[in-house]
């Protein structure tokens, strides 16, 4: 299992900016080695100001194939798209290619179709991309995540029988009565980076359970993210105050 690398920065506007730098770092160095970069973004107002300081940063958009670990079940023009607020304030002001940005089809009737679909967009872009195999599961160079104050990430949450999908690369997410898409826990765990963005006091109580050595995964679902690579939790002081006192 990978050892987290927890950064404590001293405020949010600190944390995005060790966030650009990650991030930017790990698209240069996967073009280099690869050719290309894949990345997942994360929803939630914490990752909004890194996609807007993205936006000015000299990349090789081209290279660049885009997806999203969840999303709302709403239209992109929504004001609760993930996708929209990443399109508004990132990828419409660069030039990466059209057919490279995979917006989940929240505009199918059926959600559950919608998962597969997206699922299967997927697999098609990793097979021309990487020579993917049937039984391989797609490596993304990096994956954004963010984790609300009950421990879930993506639209992993509590007790979901999503949790234990393993046999999918999107599957449905719940959030009360309100279906999501997301991705699964074996797909984001096959990344490369994943590098997690919490800010705030409120996140507390649950990072206390998400790094304590024995915990309920199920419950606190951040714990089941272990990458075969790199894992960062990027925290402020606020979200990260208790973690510092920890020896």
């Amino acid at each position: 299992m990978t050892t987290p690398i927890v950064e404590i920065l001293p405020d949010p506007v600190s944390l995005v900016q060790r966030a650009l730098e990650l991030v930017t770092a790990s698209i240069q160095a996967a073009i280099a080695e690869r050719g290309f970069c894949t990345l997942a973004l994360a929803g939630g107002s914490t990752p909004k100001p890194l996609y807007a300081a993205l936006a000015a940063q000299p990349l090789a958009w081209d290279k660049l194939y885009i997806f999203w670990g969840d999303e709302r079940y709403v239209p992109v023009s929504h004001g609760d798209s993930n996708a929209g607020m990443a399109k508004q304030v990132w990828l419409d002001r660069v030039p990466i290619p059209a057919n490279h940005i995979f917006i989940p089809p929240t505009h199918l009737a059926d959600p559950a179709q919608a998962a597969a679909t997206y699922g299967a967009q997927m697999r098609s872009q990793f097979s021309q991309l990487q020579g993917l195999a049937a039984d391989q599961l797609p490596q993304f160079d990096l994956i954004l995540l963010g984790m609300g104050d009950d421990g879930h990430t993506a639209s992993l949450f509590p007790h979901i029988a999503a949790l234990t999908v393993q046999d999918r690369l999107v599957t449905l997410g719940q959030k009360g009565n309100d279906p999501r898409l997301t991705f699964t826990v074996p797909l984001i765990n096959q990344a490369r980076c994943v590098i997690f963005l919490a800010a705030g006091a409120g996140k507390r109580p649950a990072l206390a359970q998400v790094f304590a050595e024995v915990g309920d995964d199920l419950a606190y679902p951040s714990r089941l993210v272990r990458p075969a690579g790199q894992l960062y939790w990027l925290l402020d002081r606020a979200a990260g105050e208790e973690l510092e006192k920890t020896p």
